[in-house]
């Protein structure tokens, strides 16, 4: 009792200090005139709401959990429950109760182990920008960029209300009123795994002179949350009803790009907003699980595969499937990210399977054995001349390709797949598998975290 007593007395000095500290603090506060006039303004942001006071309130930097909701998933739309999005999931198979009973038990102690990998490590390695030390190493760097957007780029910061509950922090910058025409055009950018609006993917576009929308991931600065698919898919959605609604974007005048792991989020906003314009794809991947093999150890095989299919499943390949618009993949020549062997064996990366999947969707027909093979071999080359090398040894005619498929677009619809190249002869197909491939894959001779140069940002190929 008399070490109790001892712990007791340690104990309450410590929270005496404590009040102490923040009583100082409160009186430091309350005699501060620029502090009472903070305080002031965010409080009348609170209240009112209006535009002049937001635009007062973004000339200080304090805790965003403060800064009052500018909008909502819900203001615009017609659910009235709060349910997440919609995902692609796999069909489950069908047993009857009894097995499908003895089954779920049988494979209870897998699928325990599997949410313990993915809510514990296999998350964090998955978006390490969403662990603590890394933002806190970072604030600076994002501080600053934050502050260059908003005094040089006349950046409007705003926070979103997601259906799950999270609060998704966005940064706006209009360039309708330039004399430029890309201006209204709104580029939205998807960053990757460690990258933020402050200081990510956001600067090509935007020093290109589009109007921009950046938004941080579920559990990235000042975004809430944490950055598992359905809430990235639920965070995806509020901003595009944002940009649509409160912002004031035809889906025909966005753009949609995404770099890295932000493939999945700009993947499924074109499969879930078909009308926008565009669909950009910088250094991203197919399917998470070959990269997810790639890192861990080969005895772990069927535990990662599990608990990426059940809890991290980035499907971006199926996913930008279901988009009928137009469609650029970047891909960079020395990846040492998304490839599964070495970063010279450009074959092994999974940017190769994503414009394959795209291809043998869209062109069916064209695609078939001899497409495949004459695709990979032009998939090989690694520099613009070998490129060149295997497009002039196939004599493809860019002029007769286009013409045929605009013939089969004005005869047979523009809705994919289409039977194109049916009664065509080996030649024929080769040739379309070329040029088609050739139009939807661009490459970037860089490593995966170089950014991509404005000059280097093109809009996707259509007829």
């Amino acid at each position: 009792m008399s070490k109790v007593v001892a712990i007791s007395h340690y104990a309450g000095t410590m929270l005496l200090l404590l009040a102490g500290i923040a009583c100082l603090r409160g009186i430091g506060r309350w005699t501060n005139p620029q502090y009472i006039q903070f305080i002031t303004i965010l409080e009348d942001a609170h209240r009112y709401g209006t535009p002049e006071h937001k635009k007062k309130l973004a000339s200080y930097n304090f805790d965003f959990r403060s800064w009052p909701v500018d909008f909502r998933w819900d203001e615009a739309t017609s659910r009235s429950d709060s349910r997440n999005v919609p995902l692609l999931r796999s069909e489950p198979k069908h047993r009857s109760a009894v097995n499908g009973f003895l089954h779920a038990l049988k494979k209870l102690p897998c699928q325990i182990a599997s949410f313990i990998v993915a809510h514990t490590f296999g998350r964090r390695m998955l978006y390490p920008g969403s662990v603590y030390l890394l933002q806190k190493a970072l604030m600076p760097m994002l501080l600053q960029g934050q502050a260059r957007l908003v005094e040089e780029c006349n950046g409007k910061r705003a926070k979103l209300a997601a259906c799950d509950g999270n609060e998704i922090d966005t940064m706006f910058m209009d360039r309708r009123e330039t004399s430029e025409p890309q201006g209204r055009k709104l580029v939205i950018c998807c960053e990757g795994n460690a990258g933020f609006y402050e200081v990510g993917c956001l600067s090509t576009p935007l020093d290109a002179g589009f109007s921009v929308l950046g938004w941080n991931h579920p559990g990235f600065a000042g975004s809430t949350g944490v950055p598992l698919p359905q809430n990235e898919a639920n965070a995806m959605d509020v901003v595009m009803q944002y940009a649509i609604h409160r912002l004031g974007f035809f889906p025909e005048d966005i753009i949609l790009y995404a770099w890295s792991i932000g493939g999945f989020t700009a993947t499924w906003a074109a499969m879930s907003y078909p009308d926008v314009s565009a669909l950009i794809l910088d250094a991203s991947f197919d399917d998470l699980v070959p990269l997810a093999l790639k890192v861990m150890p080969e005895s772990w095989r069927g535990l990662v595969t599990r608990t990426v299919r059940q809890h991290l499943n980035l499907n971006n390949g199926e996913q930008l499937c279901r988009y009928q618009g137009p469609v650029l993949l970047v891909r960079r020549t020395k990846d040492e990210i998304i490839t599964t062997t070495v970063p010279e064996d450009i074959m092994s990366n999974r940017g190769n399977d994503l414009l394959l999947k795209l291809l043998q969707h869209r062109y069916p027909k064209v695609m078939a054995e001899e497409g495949i093979r004459v695709v990979r071999e032009w998939l090989e080359a690694s520099t613009p001349m070998e490129e060149a090398s295997v497009y002039s040894r196939y004599e493809v005619e860019d002029d007769w390709c286009l013409s045929v498929l605009k013939s089969y677009k004005a005869e047979d619809g523009e809705d994919f797949p289409w039977s194109v190249g049916d009664d065509m002869t080996s030649e024929g197909r080769r040739q379309l598998a070329l040029f088609l491939a050739r139009k939807h894959l661009q490459n970037f001779e860089a490593t995966h975290c170089t950014p991509l140069p404005p000059q280097e940002f093109h809009l996707p190929w259509s007829l």
